[in-house]
């Protein structure tokens, strides 16, 4: 039997979920701290992908932050060209290029950025570029049966060595610094309160498409077969599905989520950085998804917000201490509800309010014994 694309409970949560990320934190918070939980959905972007890939797949990825990385590049790299217009510049002995190029003593443009110039080819490659080296990453491992706790490590060190390349080709990347100074978008001035406040609507919006999509996938066969290899991979296998092509494919589509969600963090907050594609910021991208729970898109979304907020705010009250706060947070919740907060709404809070305001059952034995007129 086929299930409904959103049930009623569904239908309620996603409605709340809009409620407060398009009323109630615009209405709550200024421009600094609205521009900060704009920020923190582009990461709800990477959740939601892990939630497909790890949760409903059972393919722990510890290198999501490459496809974040890659997706931002490539939305740096033209607000980079952009913002290096010789009318856009100062004055520069190589005008229209990038200022660490000029600083790296390069007089020409390298080949691979001249697509960049466009915005359509630039939103297109935002997308292509992660699900590219996704699917070479799948083909390699999926295909020989790799995965569990060696596919992490295998994907961990892939961000490792993306980092490595960014940092150690200054000249074409912009070294530790990342790409910087972005400015415009068709002359749009994107560093204005009202430009980071469209922005984040925007980024709203893309965030339920994707929602969308993810629930669609949930509740499509692809789902069901998707908690089928979860559960009992050889049991699909011998089915006769080439399980590997699934894995392929939802890691994609989690590579796709997560590049969105990059170029979204370039335009939000003006920069990209290869701090933001390593190890550590990709273990980050896990504990949102765990916090809000692995086996829910929504819990996603709550858990990257709940996380970033808490980072925040534990930063700047306790500077030295916040790295312990946050992993005690993730321990605890972890710890005593291990489907996160969407365990604790599915398991503790939605029973109760169900047996709060169904009819007693004194109510329906009395309704039931009362003769018809």
């Amino acid at each position: 039997m086929k299930s409904a694309f959103l049930s009623r409970s569904e239908l309620i949560s996603f409605a709340i979920l809009a409620l407060v990320i398009f009323i109630v934190l615009p209405m709550a918070l200024d421009s600094f701290r609205l521009n900060l939980f704009g920020k923190y959905l582009t990461y709800a972007f990477v959740a939601v992908g892990l939630v497909l890939c790890w949760g409903a797949g059972g393919i722990l990825s510890l290198g999501q932050g490459v496809f974040f990385g890659l997706g931002g590049y490539c939305m740096a790299m033209f607000l980079k060209l952009e913002a290096s217009t010789p009318e856009n510049t100062s004055i520069q002995s190589t005008p229209g290029i990038p200022d660490f190029m000029d600083w790296n003593q390069l007089t020409e443009l390298p080949l691979w950025w001249q697509p960049l110039h466009s915005l359509a080819f630039s939103l297109f490659a935002v997308v292509a570029v992660p699900v590219f080296f996704a699917f070479i990453i799948g083909v390699a491992m999926f295909k020989r049966r790799v995965g569990g706790v060696y596919f992490a490590i295998i994907t961990q060190a892939f961000a490792a060595i993306l980092t490595i390349l960014i940092i150690g080709q200054q000249g074409y990347t912009g070294g530790v610094n990342g790409i910087t100074d972005l400015r415009t978008l068709l002359g749009w001035d994107i560093r204005t309160d009202e430009a980071k406040e469209v922005l984040y609507f925007v980024n709203g919006a893309l965030l339920f498409v994707v929602l969308f999509i993810a629930q669609f996938v949930r509740k499509s066969k692809l789902g069901r077969l998707l908690i089928a290899m979860r559960d009992q991979e050889d049991r699909v296998r011998f089915s006769g599905y080439d399980v590997a092509s699934f894995k392929i494919f939802i890691f994609c589509l989690g590579a796709a989520f997560a590049g969105i969600g990059g170029a979204m963090f370039t335009l939000q907050v003006g920069f990209m950085s290869p701090t933001l594609v390593g190890i550590v910021p990709s273990i980050e991208m896990v504990i949102f998804c765990a916090v809000g729970g692995r086996l829910s898109i929504l819990g996603a979304v709550y858990g990257a917000l709940l996380v970033n907020w808490a980072k925040t705010s534990l930063s700047e009250s306790f500077p030295e201490l916040w790295l312990l706060g946050l992993g005690g947070l993730f321990i605890a919740v972890v710890m005593l509800f291990p489907n996160g907060l969407a365990g604790i709404w599915t398991e503790q809070i939605e029973p109760r309010l169900k047996a709060l305001f169904a009819p007693s059952s004194k109510t329906k034995a009395t309704s039931q014994s009362t003769p018809a007129e």
